[in-house]
């Protein structure tokens, strides 16, 4: 049976779709932006900061729901800018020091509210 994650710890979902669904020890988590938590709004600065309250936000809705991050195993990863893909990966390596998860990394035309960077992921447990 699915279920629904709804963390406190994570932005609120901006559309009609949940945080992340969990079904069969997997847990597919949508989308996430550089959007803070509680107040739901874009986190100051540029790409660095972004993708660090990315993962930061991955990880809440990981724990809340009972994954770690080691459990992912497939992100999906999307830059308004390719250009930024080095610093992108300074930050997201250090979410992932050994055996890093299957991955793919794409630039967009654009993402919701102007994000620079909007990541989402499949862990198992």
């Amino acid at each position: 049976m699915k279920r629904i994650t709804a963390s406190q710890n994570a932005p609120r979902a901006i559309g009609p779709y949940s945080q992340a669904v969990e079904i069969n020890g997997m847990i597919f988590v949508s989308g996430q932006i550089g959007l803070k938590p509680v107040e739901n709004v874009m986190v100051e600065g540029g790409i660095i900061e972004q993708t660090t309250q990315v993962m930061k936000n991955i990880n809440s809705i990981l724990t809340d729901s009972g994954y770690t991050m080691s459990d992912i195993v497939k992100c999906t990863c999307m830059l308004s800018d390719l250009k930024n893909f080095n610093a992108f990966n300074g930050i997201y390596s250090k979410y992932f020091p050994q055996n890093p998860p299957a991955r793919v990394t794409f630039e967009v035309s654009a993402l919701p509210k102007s994000a620079m960077i909007e990541i989402d992921c499949i862990a198992v447990k």
